[in-house]
């Protein structure tokens, strides 16, 4: 005769155990405490709509376009000033792919490092009566620089996605006009579309606005000791960030105060010397990566702070001895970069600043780290506020204690229609505990990443309470009948049958859901986050803890019903 297979206690069951876990580290992440000073208290962090604060609305100046002119031209035109006693253009090829050259002659003394710094690779061969220059670049190399000189500000080229030519952007506020007249200059011009029209508009690309928005989350989420500081893109040119429990004053303050960023070089073991600040970097272009798989960030230098940082280079030790002198990157006096030049890079200073550099690091999110570092606060375009406000939490207050309120009395109407139907506490009381853990383990997880709960994330609670309920209803009638659970071979198929619907139920929420998280922003995003965690908590951990605590306190009760069939 078989032995009667004994039940496994309910402690040492994994889902139970999965669920006590999540419990546990959700109530450590809550940080739930009471002092005189501030009463209860969590490490909970509510909207501005809930605690109250401000808001700033900010706009992007720049714009995007496509131009064309001759590189010869270009050359001509921004080197008149350079050489008053005339330049002449002597040659000009390029070839299909953009490639090419440009030669001329001047009377003039020829500062090589300066074309270097203008337009890239120069070749500079003294005659006996002037100079020969060779300047070997891409078209849109030079195109590119024209535009960086005549507005004094970072020019970005882009290749167009699936086309052929190059689209650049002006970081700086200009109108069409203006840069028609630019163009004019050296002979150029807009470059017009299909139907006719010049391809330019306002705003940044969707590169710069996301390097926007992780500088002024870098900054200002430590300024404030938040996380993930409520930034939201609103088309190509507005920013509109939320500051909950902050003044407006405050937040117009931290907005437009840009981080203290400064490089040093190391003189000894104990001792560093300061080289420049951050106004003198005027240029951080997008991370790159080297053919031996290192990632890089290019950055450029005006004429003062290359001469600074070749000048202390030089007294430091460090163009003689690179790896006993680091050079140091701060911000906010904290150390974000530490590495010695290369031998190349010491080589050349030796004989002349270097405008262009570049800082190497390991891996991509280093390098992107590392980027927004260099911007120091400084974002890649100038920011206008258009709008701000103060919100008062008055009303945020009021929901949320009715929200709160609301949910209590609708747990007690769920527990006595759940109590009314099976007349069993043994059934009430895991439906009404498993409801409860589930929004414990939301709220920690909203407390673990930074997730500001605001309106809308709360009602997106309130959401999978009633989702949550509604599945561990399906649970318990599948599986129990008139108080009673069927033997473990029944339990197991019908559990299975249970299951089949909720995770069915649970997949169609999240898909859903998912489009607002990545094309939604402020409330839609924070109610989708919200409803897709909170509905993964219940299908994976609370739901198949429920059916084993279910099924076990039925079990221990000898409510097993041997003749319930499939």
């Amino acid at each position: 005769m078989m032995e009667e297979k004994k039940e496994t206690p309910i402690y040492k069951n994994y889902k139970v155990i999965l669920l006590v876990l999540g419990l546990l580290i959700s109530i450590i992440a809550i940080g739930p405490g009471y002092s005189a000073e501030d009463g209860f208290h969590t490490r909970i962090s509510y909207g501005l709509d809930i605690e109250g604060g401000s808001w700033i609305q900010l706009k992007l100046d720049g714009a995007v376009t496509s131009v064309d002119a001759n590189p010869e031209n270009i050359v001509s035109k921004m080197l008149e000033k350079e050489y008053p006693n005339g330049l002449t253009i002597t040659g000009s090829s390029f070839d299909p792919t953009g490639n090419g050259s440009v030669t001329f002659t001047t009377p003039d003394p020829v500062n090589e490092t300066r074309l270097d710094y203008l337009f890239g690779n120069a070749t500079v061969k003294q005659r006996a009566s002037d100079t020969e220059v060779t300047i070997t670049a891409p078209k849109v190399s030079f195109i590119t620089s024209y535009l960086s000189n005549a507005y004094n500000t970072e020019v970005i080229p882009y290749a167009v996605r699936g086309g052929s030519g190059y689209e650049w952007e002006i970081r700086k506020a200009t109108s069409l006009d203006e840069l028609t007249g630019i163009m004019t200059a050296v002979n150029g011009t807009v470059v017009k579309d299909t139907s006719g029209n010049p391809i330019y508009r306002n705003g940044t690309t969707k590169e710069t606005m996301q390097t926007t928005i992780d500088v002024l989350n870098n900054k200002l989420g430590n300024g404030l000791g938040i996380k993930d500081l409520p930034i939201q893109a609103v088309g190509d040119e507005y920013i509109l960030i939320d500051f909950a429990g902050v003044d407006l004053a405050e937040a117009r303050k931290l907005v437009e105060t840009p981080g203290k960023f400064e490089i040093r070089v190391q003189v000894n073991a104990n001792e560093t010397a300061h080289i420049l600040y951050g106004d003198s970097v005027v240029g951080v272009n997008p991370v790159g990566q080297t053919q031996n798989g290192q990632w890089y960030v290019p950055f450029t230098l005006n004429e003062q702070g290359a001469v600074a940082l070749q000048q202390a280079a030089i007294k430091a030790g460090a163009t003689t001895d690179p790896n006993s002198h680091n050079l140091i990157m701060l911000l906010d006096d904290e150390v974000v970069y530490s590495a010695p030049l290369s031998g190349s890079a010491a080589a050349q200073l030796n004989t002349g600043p270097i405008y262009s550099w570049q800082a190497t690091t390991s891996t991509y999110e280093e390098a992107k780290e590392l980027q927004i570092h260099l911007r120091a606060g400084a974002l890649p375009v100038n920011v206008e506020i258009i709008g701000s406000g103060q919100v008062d939490a008055a009303l945020g207050e009021g929901f949320l204690k009715g929200a709160i309120i609301t949910a209590f009395f609708a747990m007690i109407a769920v527990a006595l229609l759940v109590y009314n139907k099976y007349r069993r506490p043994e059934i009430v009381i895991p439906m009404v505990g498993t409801s409860i853990a589930e929004v414990v383990m939301l709220l920690g997880f909203a407390a673990l990443v930074g997730q500001e709960l605001d309106l809308a994330s709360i009602a997106g609670i309130i959401a999978v309470i009633g989702t949550g309920v509604d599945h561990l209803v399906i649970i318990t009638e599948e599986v129990v009948h008139e108080g009673k659970t069927p033997s473990h071979k029944v339990y197991s198929a019908r559990i299975g049958k249970a299951f089949f619907i909720i995770f069915g139920a649970a997949a169609t929420t999240v898909v859903a859901m998912t489009p607002l998280v990545f094309l939604g922003f402020g409330a839609l995003k924070g109610f989708a986050i919200v409803t897709i965690v909170g509905v993964l908590i219940g299908v994976l951990i609370a739901r198949p803890a429920y059916s084993a605590i279910l099924k076990y306190i039925l079990t221990k009760r000898g409510l097993v019903d041997e003749n319930l069939s499939e």
